[in-house]
């Protein structure tokens, strides 16, 4: 095998030119929802009766249309809609609202809708394409075989006078989103938002609630719960997370070390709750500097470098 060098001028010359399309990026996105999906989510809402000058459709797109470009509130959305009403009527006769019925439509129209046509877009893709959105698992975790899960939570911050039940603070209001990621497609398999203030291992047993057997998650140390990792166990879950400060536990054995290698500490523990846990402390790389990190995971055979590994999958 020979490889050959180009010049540096010769590579500046070789520019890559990305696919294009006549189609905006909105008309594209709304390209592929099943023409089908919102009328059919209208309808399992109970929703289809409240559309008669704003259908669901033009309600959607334009939702869409604000996320995309990042707009400040609605009377970016309707303003700029209404100076492009001729490329929006081009997406399946879509129309633009004024403000107060963009604002009427958010009110009374439930969001379950979305929900509904985001599942249905979903599974229409996959039927089209069964790789859509599938990749490998990058390093060792290639040799896993496995359905991997990452779960981390967020907080939105809100306007406290318009959502009381979002009080965060005495002048502020927030929501937590919880979400938990299927690694392998980058898409989200459970989506749950509740007030700032609910601590994170609360919402640990829904947020793993649907996983089967052989599974992986892996999740922020603010989901540690002793008794849900008990209830992980018994149901055959692998999990991964990070170990809370000041959290104790009694070391039963360690395991060996190879000379070189970025593991520090290799245990198996008992933690307070009597259930036996491994113990991983390993250096790793954040954002170039190397950090200490300390690992705890039900998993007893897989290497150290694989169970670390697997825990850099949530960055």
């Amino acid at each position: 095998m020979t490889l050959e060098f180009c010049h540096e001028a010769e590579v500046k010359k070789k520019s890559i030119n990305p696919t294009t399309s006549k189609f905006t990026v909105l008309h594209q996105v709304c390209n592929h929802i099943p023409s089908h999906a919102v009328s059919e989510a209208a309808r399992e809402q109970g929703s289809e009766d409240h559309s008669r000058t704003f259908s669901h459709w033009s309600h959607l797109v334009s939702l869409i249309h604000g996320k995309l470009t990042h707009a400040f509130g609605l009377n970016d959305i309707c303003d700029t809609l209404q100076v492009q009403s001729g490329p929006l009527s081009t997406i399946r006769g879509a129309t633009p609202p004024s403000r107060n019925t963009l604002s009427h439509a958010n009110r009374v129209r439930p969001a379950a809708i979305a929900e509904t046509v985001f599942w249905k877009t979903l599974e229409h893709l996959r039927q089209r394409s069964p790789r859509f959105g599938r990749r490998t698992f990058p390093g060792k975790l290639g040799k896993l075989k496995r359905s991997i899960h990452l779960m981390d939570s967020t907080v939105i911050e809100l306007v406290a006078q318009c959502m009381p039940w979002a009080q965060h603070r005495r002048r502020k209001a927030a929501a937590k989103c919880h979400v938990r990621l299927n690694f392998e497609t980058l898409l989200p398999s459970f989506i749950l938002v509740d007030a700032a203030r609910e601590h994170d291992s609360k919402r640990a047993r829904e947020l793993t609630a649907g996983l089967k057997s052989g599974e992986i998650v892996v999740m922020d140390r603010g989901y540690v719960d002793l008794d849900h990792f008990k209830d992980l166990d018994e149901r055959e879950v692998v999990w991964v997370t990070r170990i809370k400060e000041g959290m104790k536990c009694e070391v039963m054995e360690e395991r060996e070390i190879k000379a070189g290698s970025k593991v520090l500490e290799d245990h198996w523990v008992k933690l307070s709750n009597g259930e036996m846990a491994r113990r991983i402390k390993a250096l790793v790389v954040v954002d170039g500097t190397e950090r200490e990190m300390t690992f705890l995971t039900n998993q007893m055979e897989w290497s150290a470098a694989t169970v670390v590994e697997l825990y850099r999958c949530r960055w």
